[in-house]
């Protein structure tokens, strides 16, 4: 092309009219309207709902750890709202302490003091001294619901400290909950962070604040959920297998969450079928070794001691068959079954059956390659399990929540600071700010000021280079587009003889998405 076709930049075709400006592309137009819009993040329309649901917790509940809880909760979400919408950048570290000091430390600390607590915490507690006196967890004879202690031995080591120490804070099991899980998840970031293809190891303790302080996690973690470090091993469990290496660490985490409770062994076979992917089936062979004797040291010499309190506490009471009927009766559809349907326990436990088959049937036809797509895999076999077990909560389904969410922590976190700014107007735009638009929009609004270089690209005779793109004679270039000739390229298109191109443009011509000269 010859030099003078240049010209065409200034407005001018040689031989030819005056060309007038184009006119703005639809979508440009939209762009900037919106970006005029005041705007809402996300991160704080999130906290400003978490703390809706921990004061309309706080108002309808009979139970008084909830209300605690509720009423410290929606005062450290509102905070945390606050400190969101006056951070420059969402989901902010400042917000997600306010909102951990509130949903955590505040009313752990206060019921801690006041010694009010779950049932689960005193059984805990309980257990632990019967276990140092007498070798079983367990109450011979249980009399009502508050006697049965459904968990597996290890469970009682959290209650030895307050056998010790009786009433001091430190003593508390639920203290004992809370560094567990906490370790655990940390650990698990820094395991899963060493993959390359994983999240970020430096991204771990942010977001196990962040974890921490979400309502599902926070209010056991509060009142005394004893699912929580039973998560964290399981978390750490799976990171370690998803590292691969000899298998020895891996089969200690699972084999301790193992000996803890029933809700952990599924974790078993799909820790295993990823570490012979991610290790070879001699780590996986040594890992599932560890795991059985870990959790077989724990529960044997206990269920040898008294095998009918072992029977009664931990198999036939979480399954509604003890002698005093389980409390666990949220409506899912296994107690839905087992409640209202003739012979409906054989049926629920049929269709357990039938689902943790097809879990193991999956397992074996194609299983997990990837640490996230294990622990969905894990997230799903639990899920279902959760749902047709006949004794059965809502709170469970923290499970498959966590686990789906913890290994996939910072895709989440990064599509949510993408489209934090994406709700716009109403009556929160007093609490928006406004987009500074996308990288693209701000290298074109850079390119009207005139011509400069930007991050490595090479640029002439009045160019803009965005983003490791080449151009020359009077062109646009971004994301490593090549232009030459008067053209505008953008990601990656090629444009020459005065076109301006989104896919590729020769002479008049454009293939793609472009607008002739």
């Amino acid at each position: 092309m010859p030099p003078d076709s240049l010209s065409f930049v200034a407005g001018e075709r040689p031989g030819g009219p005056v060309l007038a400006p184009a006119r703005p592309e639809p979508r440009r137009r939209v762009r900037e309207a919106s970006r005029r819009a005041p705007r809402v993040r996300r991160d704080v329309l999130f906290w400003i709902a978490c703390a809706g649901f921990a004061l309309s917790l706080a108002l309808v509940t009979t139970l008084t750890p909830h209300r605690v809880w509720g009423a410290c909760a929606a005062v450290g979400y509102a905070a945390a709202a606050e400190l969101a919408r006056r951070a420059p950048r969402p989901w902010s570290r400042p917000s997600a302490l306010a909102a951990l000091l509130g949903a955590v430390v505040v009313p752990l600390t206060l019921m801690v003091l006041a010694g009010t607590a779950q049932s689960e915490v005193h059984v805990v507690e309980r257990s632990g001294g019967l276990l140092l006196n007498s070798g079983s967890p367990y109450l011979p004879h249980p009399v009502d619901v508050e006697d049965y202690n459904p968990y597996l031995p290890g469970m009682a080591l959290f209650g030895i400290p307050h056998a010790l120490f009786g009433g001091t804070p430190l003593a508390d099991a639920r203290v004992w909950f809370c560094a567990a899980f906490l370790v655990s998840m940390l650990v698990a970031a820094r395991e899963s962070g060493r993959d390359s293809l994983a999240p970020r190891a430096k991204s771990g303790a942010g977001a196990a604040l962040l974890l921490a302080a979400f309502p599902a996690v926070a209010l056991p973690l509060a009142v005394g959920g004893v699912d929580l470090p039973v998560i964290g091993l399981m978390c750490l469990g799976l990171a370690l297998a998803g590292r691969g290496g000899s298998g020895t660490a891996a089969g200690l985490a699972m084999g301790a969450a193992a000996a803890l409770k029933w809700t952990a062994w599924p974790l078993l076979p799909v820790g295993l079928v990823l570490l012979a992917v991610t290790a070879g089936r001699r780590a996986a062979v040594r890992a599932g070794v560890v795991a059985v004797l870990v959790a077989a040291v724990a529960v044997v010499p206990v269920a040898l001691a008294d095998p009918h309190a072992f029977v009664e506490h931990v198999v036939l009471f979480p399954l509604g068959q003890g002698g005093v009927h389980s409390p666990a009766d949220s409506p899912l559809p296994g107690y839905l079954l087992a409640t209202y349907v003739p012979g409906g326990s054989v049926l629920a436990m049929g269709a357990l059956v039938a689902a943790a088959g097809g879990v193991a049937v999956s397992l074996a036809i194609r299983p997990p390659r990837t640490l996230v797509a294990a622990a969905d895999r894990l997230a799903l076999g639990l899920g279902l399990a959760m749902c047709l077990i006949p004794a059965t909560r809502f709170g469970y389904l923290v499970y498959p929540l966590v686990l789906a969410a913890w290994f996939r922590r910072e895709g989440l976190v990064t599509a949510a600071r993408r489209v934090g700014r994406s709700v716009a107007g109403g009556p929160w735009a007093a609490w928006g700010t406004a987009d500074r638009g996308s990288a693209p929009e701000r290298a074109a609004e850079r390119a009207s000021r005139g011509g400069h270089r930007a991050r490595g690209g090479r640029a002439g005779r009045g160019a803009v280079s965005a983003f490791g793109g080449a151009a020359a004679g009077g062109a646009v270039s971004a994301f490593g587009g090549a232009a030459a000739g008067g053209a505008v390229s953008a990601f990656g298109g090629a444009a020459a003889g005065g076109a301006v191109s989104g896919g590729e443009a020769t002479g008049v011509s454009v293939r793609g998405v472009g607008v002739s000269g």
